[in-house]
């Protein structure tokens, strides 16, 4: 004060604070040592197992395949939290689907039309890639698109690399098949002058009950996919469903087809057969129309309104879709068995019709056939049908969830593009796999990781023949028999109120188990799987006596001795089991006779009536999300894959017994019992195979008990390290230890726990095998692309399976007993092929 009194400034007195930094480096300094000590325990300990780290000889190879450290990163992580696992990360996927994020989800994408090549047909595919971003906590620090041509290094890498990704990954494949568009079109009925006398109004006719109908009631014309371009004049007749068959009794009846319109209701066999047979038989054109009499019970004769206004059938709506022929080849007409690529060479296919057709309303096929019922000849008819045709990019949408084990990969896919809106085909497919990749996006942030990889596919150009899936296909032929082991497809999730469920009878009781483990969408004390038996809740007195009974057979014909039907054709899934022998299972809920009736291909399949009739509370969306979801959380998460090759190899003397029959009624002398000898071998061998994989599963889980029992001082050692080292990440980011050092110390592998993860490999190894023992080089006759000789979709089916295709229809379709004889002898040759192949 003195000083500060004479004006004297003091010098400043530096007080020397206790550092807290110098504090805490003791702090941590003594932890880091006693981290080095714990290092060098846990070393020690290692070594007393008497196995040096990657000293045994097989341990890398084993390695390569992830099984061990998978097995090993279940037991001992070296996160900082638990990672999800087993039925808790079961439990925890299944309670993310969500009916207001699917609602909202299908609002988006079923907002407006996004048919195949269109601009909102590319807005759907990057609307589903960013959901993939976003989901997978994918990377998207680039504003750039992942957006890849077909055939370019970076396509090719994408798929290539997939068995070596570490992290998830999403992108875009583009493909570029041939496809048309409509120009212009039009029907009429000519008088004797050759003069106009009716003219069609062909497009559907809506009003603002239905906004979305209203809006794009004229956004896409009525017309077929693939159909050829032109016009035709001549005689109209009526051939039924133009099946095989009708035409065949016409035919047999003196009906000449050459120059003639044909008539043909919709339904029964794929739309593009009708339209080959017709061909052949020298027909100018074909008219397909829609009959409400398919509709069962909920039709105006009972008193339901016409939608919009109630849940009968729009009288003027149509059912759009391709025609080309199915049963041949899927894919782009003009690359047959190779990739679309932008500057591929191109062929006029042989799946391509060479006569136009269209597709017509109720009201306007009401007006020709009553025209034909006066007798005579039926009436002069004009058929315009001008098309664009040309070179079209369509885009599949990919994304990967890495797995342990890398070379082996589950695909996830429902395709995207629709006619017009398609808020049911196929919006409600991509919105279950949507809120399906929710539940796998909830499960990667709790650390969770599958055993096997997931590869989830978003398919463009389905509607127009399965291009997008076979262009893919065809692309990746190598890949996919060396990585693929299972395919999920859901197409339509939600139309109606029955489910079905098909799929390869190698998947037949995971497709059982996984439904039965759920509960039924709307019904108590129900599981999914009940909703089988779903019949609808409209009922009426009038109701078609012949529809009924088809409705019924058809039922009771496809289903085997589990409730799952075949897979013919009709969707994604046709490339990877016909082509690849990849085994597949496909599921949805489909429209009954008594429920709502479902405009399929039409504007009428819009978000409004999904909302008011086709899913309320969209709950069957929901279990179908969980339905597919749980199918690939097993496929991807087994130990053991979850294939039965003995109700496999059972099914198979059920087709042969159908064949047999076939041949006895028709009196065909065709020797079959060397075949049947061939599938009770297997049928022994494949009951090896399950002793084998039971107790290869259960000494694997036997060793892993003992060995986490046997290392559980080093688990609770490694738990104290791991939290230490947490906190020291907490305070300093980084301590430069490295901590993978400190956790693969205690993880070494006994020779037991090598040698029991090698024979659940081997048994892997022999289920993979299983469903591609059938395919064949040579392929059915005359339709090679499809090289499954177990089941293939009916040549005059398109959708419909045949099962032994090439020895069913040697008989039913060409009653020829040698080529059937040299069709069982191929089956026979591949069956034997296929026990010494599963055989350990």
């Amino acid at each position: 004060m003195e000083e500060l009194a004479k004006g004297v400034i003091p010098v400043p007195v530096t007080w020397h604070r206790p550092s807290i930094v110098t504090f805490s480096r003791k702090k941590w300094g003594r932890r880091v040592a006693l981290i080095l000590a714990l290092l060098c325990t846990l070393r020690l300990l290692s070594n007393l197992e008497g196995i040096p780290h990657n000293g045994y000889p097989d341990v890398p190879r084993v390695q390569e395949h992830g099984m061990l450290n998978a097995l090993t990163h279940w037991h001992t992580s070296n996160k900082c939290h638990a990672i999800l696992k087993g039925k808790k990360a079961e439990e925890l996927f299944l309670s993310v689907p969500d009916a207001d994020s699917a609602i909202a989800a299908s609002r988006v994408y079923a907002a407006k039309p996004h048919t195949a090549g269109t601009a909102g047909d590319l807005d759907t595919a990057k609307i589903f890639l960013a959901h993939l971003q976003a989901e997978l906590q994918i990377n998207r620090s680039s504003s750039d698109i992942p957006l890849y041509s077909a055939g370019s290094r970076e396509s090719r890498e994408a798929t290539l690399t997939i068995s070596s990704l570490d992290e998830p990954k999403a992108w875009i494949d583009v493909y570029y098949p041939i496809l048309n568009s409509p120009l212009d079109h039009s029907l009429e009925i000519l008088g004797d002058d050759g003069k106009p006398v009716w003219s069609a109004e062909l497009e559907e006719v809506a009003d603002e009950t239905d906004p979305y109908a209203f809006e794009f009631a004229n956004a896409v014309p009525a017309w077929h996919g693939i159909s050829r371009g032109g016009q035709a004049e001549g005689k109209l007749i009526d051939a039924q469903y133009g099946r095989k068959r009708d035409y065949d009794a016409l035919v047999e009846a003196g009906v000449d087809f050459s120059g003639k319109i044909v008539l043909a209701r919709s339904g029964r066999v794929f739309r593009g057969l009708k339209v080959k047979r017709a061909q052949e038989l020298g027909a100018a054109a074909v008219l397909v129309y829609l009959d409400p009499h398919g509709d069962g019970t909920v039709t105006v004769e009972n008193g339901y309104a016409p939608y919009p206004h109630g849940p009968a059938r729009n009288p003027t709506s149509v059912e759009r879709g391709a025609v080309q022929f199915l049963s041949l080849y899927p894919g782009d007409t003009s690359t047959p068995g190779y990739p679309s690529y932008e500057n591929s060479t191109r062929v006029e296919g042989k799946s391509k019709p060479t006569i136009p057709s269209l597709p017509i309303s109720w009201v306007n096929a009401q007006v020709l056939l009553n025209h034909l019922k006066d007798g005579g000849d039926g009436p002069t008819v004009r058929v315009v049908n001008n098309v664009d045709e040309k070179i079209t990019p369509i885009w599949n949408v990919m994304g990967v969830i890495p797995g342990h084990i890398k070379n082996e990969v589950v695909v996830l896919g429902a395709h995207r593009d629709a006619w017009v809106t398609g808020a049911s085909d196929p919006i409600s497919g991509t919105v279950s796999v949507s809120e399906a990749i929710r539940g796998f996006g909830a499960l990667l942030r709790k650390g969770w990781r599958p055993l096997r990889t997931i590869l989830i596919a978003s398919w463009d150009g389905e509607e127009y023949g399965l291009i997008g899936s076979t262009e893919w296909g065809e692309d990746f032929p190598e890949w996919i028999k060396d990585h693929v082991v299972a395919y999920v497809n859901t197409d339509t999730s939600a139309s109606g109120s029955r489910l079905k469920a098909a799929g390869s009878p190698l998947l037949a009781h995971l497709l059982r188990e996984t439904a039965e483990q759920l509960p039924h969408p709307s019904s108590e004390k129900r599981s999914l799987w009940d909703a089988r038996e779903d019949t609808g809740t409209l009922f009426g007195e009038h109701t078609n006596a012949e529809i009924a009974a088809m409705h019924t057979n058809e039922l009771r014909a496809v289903d085997d001795s589990i409730g799952v039907r075949p897979l013919g054709s009709g969707s994604d899934y046709t490339v990877f089991l016909q082509h690849h022998g990849v085994p597949s299972t496909d599921g949805g809920f489909t429209s009954t006779l008594h429920d709502p009736v479902y405009h399929y291909h039409s504007i009428f399949d819009t978000q409004y009536w999904q909302e008011l009739y086709g899913d309320p509370g969209f709950s069957r969306h929901i279990a179908i999300a969980k339905h597919i979801g749980l199918q690939v959380f097993r496929l991807s998460g087994d130990i053991i894959l979850p294939f039965n090759t003995t109700h496999y190899s059972l099914e198979l003397e059920s087709y042969l017994n159908n064949v047999e029959s076939i041949a006895a009624a028709d009196s065909f002398d065709v020797d079959l019992s060397p075949l049947r000898e061939s599938v009770h071998a297997l049928q022994s061998a494949s009951l090896e195979l399950d002793s084998t994989k039971t107790k290869a599963e259960h000494t694997l889980r036997k060793i892993l008990k003992e060995w986490e029992k046997k290392h559980a001082m080093r688990h609770k050692i490694s738990r104290k390290v791991s939290k230490v080292l947490c906190k020291l990440k907490a305070s300093f980011f980084a301590i430069g230890v490295d901590d993978k050092l400190i956790f693969n110390s205690f993880r070494q592998p006994s020779r037991h726990l090598i040698k029991a993860i090698q024979q659940v490999q081997a048994v892997n190894k022999r289920l993979i095998a299983f469903e591609r023992g059938f395919i064949s080089k040579e392929g059915i006759k005359d339709r090679e692309w499809y090289k499954h000789l177990g089941v293939a979709p009916g040549r005059w089916l398109g959708y419909g399976a045949t099962t032994f295709p090439g020895l069913t229809e040697a008989l039913t379709m060409d009653q020829n007993v040698t080529a059937a004889a040299y069709e069982a002898g191929r089956l026979k040759d591949l069956i034997d092929n296929l026990v010494e192949t599963i055989r350990l």
